[in-house]
């Protein structure tokens, strides 16, 4: 699995991934950086007028993309990209999550405008439909929906359940099978009620995880002030420079500090894999710029903020040569910051975290069988999505890793064909509605 990985996630993979990002950027005048001011209050805008499409509000769409985006990705993912990368890594991730939110635009808008009633009246859209419908390749459509199915095994569960249970275990001894069992019926629970459920659920769950994550991060910040310059400092010199060995750190060329940051970043925030917009398409909206705009704010504050929270409670601790990785990594920088409350934020912030991932990606994944079997497909598959789970959280987490790696890159590659394909779509559907805001957004 190592070997499949180190070959998806090769050098054409990430050039493909950030470049699809830099070609949209260009193709859409850097939307991203013109219009974040406007998303921003989209979010919290409930849009007016009559009645819309749609299964769940615009914010319910959002959360529920963001639970499955902030997961253990921005605990465990950031502090395996400074390990194996080294600080220079993050500098990566963050131009990754830049260009990447022209990418979550773009496959929102897509997803909106391509997607379609199911015959229990739900909507179902995402990048199985915009590739089918909009370039006309149902065959291709076809191999996003069985990657992303699968891939919701890997992201979606074994990789959640199996942070949680180390997480647990160290510290309070959890047994890792019953960290599993527990997990599983906790989220059977929301998924058996369907979108609308899950929609209640994380419009509620991630504004409290988000804003108690952030908040005990930037406390410890605040009390090693003197050291936060010093972590952006590792940051921007090691991004262009190999980080020599230190500690228990090995040490990381810069080809691995991009390879890692951009890998990492794509795990967390999502950008380009082609799942946030799923969730985006079951969105009551006036348009599909609308939910676009509201969509590429999850990047922002996915990477921008919560990733980069992490990162410099880890650097500016300094037990980033500690020789520690994954959430055992982070574990140990929250303790050093704030012993004692530090390493809780961290225990509690995992499982919650991972937690609403799961809820999310049970969705994810259901869509993708649905549009492959049908919906008599929808409950033997929510049962068997909670199985895993369970399986996941004793499986060893080197190879939950590298799984979850390699079907991310699988989904994305027929997910960004459809995205440059279609880019010219994007544009005009952008223009037609920039030119009447007040109309459409």
């Amino acid at each position: 699995m190592s070997t499949v990985n180190g070959f998806v996630w090769g050098p054409v993979m990430l050039a493909f991934l950030v470049g699809t990002g830099v070609y949209l950027s260009f193709r859409l005048g850097f939307l991203q950086f013109r219009q974040l001011p406007r998303a921003l209050r989209l979010v919290f805008k409930k849009p007016d007028g009559e009645a819309l499409e749609g299964d769940i509000s615009p914010f319910q769409a959002l959360t529920t993309a963001l639970s499955a985006t902030i997961g253990t990705g921005n605990i465990a993912g950031v502090a395996t990209a400074i390990f194996l990368g080294g600080p220079g890594a993050i500098f990566w991730m963050w131009v990754c999550a830049l260009f990447g939110m022209a990418t979550k635009y773009a496959e929102a808008v897509l997803a909106v405008k391509y997607r379609e009633h199911l015959p229990d009246g739900t909507m179902q859209g995402g990048p199985m439909r915009y590739i089918a419908e909009g370039l006309g390749l149902k065959w291709l459509g076809w191999i996003f929906a069985l990657f992303g199915s699968i891939a919701a095994f890997g992201i979606g569960s074994m990789v959640q359940s199996n942070s949680v249970a180390l997480a647990l275990e160290d510290a309070w001894g959890v047994s890792p099978l019953a960290s599993g069992i527990v997990l599983a019926v906790l989220t059977g629970i929301v998924i058996i009620g369907g979108i609308r459920r899950i929609g209640k659920v994380t419009e509620k769950l991630v504004p409290i995880m988000g804003v108690f994550y952030v908040a005990g991060a930037l406390l410890i910040l605040v009390l090693n002030a003197d050291k936060v310059p010093g972590a952006f400092a590792l940051i921007f010199s090691h991004a262009f420079a190999p980080a020599s060995a230190a500690g228990g750190f090995a040490g990381a060329a810069v080809s691995a500090a991009i390879r890692f940051g951009v890998a990492r970043g794509v795990f967390s925030n999502e950008a380009g894999l082609g799942s946030a917009p799923i969730a985006h398409a079951a969105a009551k909206t006036k348009s599909p710029v609308r939910q676009g705009l509201i969509a590429m704010t999850g990047v922002f504050f996915d990477t921008i903020v919560v990733c980069s929270m992490t990162a410099l409670v880890i650097l500016s601790t300094g037990v980033w040569t500690s020789g520690a990785t994954s959430s055992a990594l982070t574990q140990a920088a929250f303790n050093a910051g704030m012993p004692g409350p530090g390493g809780l934020i961290v225990t509690i912030g995992i499982a919650v975290f991972a937690y609403s991932t799961m809820i999310g990606w049970a969705y994810y994944g259901e869509e993708c069988i649905e549009y492959i079997f049908g919906m008599k497909a929808r409950t033997p598959y929510r049962y068997i999505f909670c199985l895993v789970i369970a399986l996941g959280a004793v499986q060893k987490v080197g190879f939950v890793w590298d799984f979850s790696d390699t079907m991310n890159g699988a989904m994305a590659i027929p997910n960004l064909i459809g995205l440059i394909g279609l880019s010219g779509v994007v544009v005009k559907v952008t223009r037609e509605a920039l030119s009447e805001p007040e109309k459409y957004l």
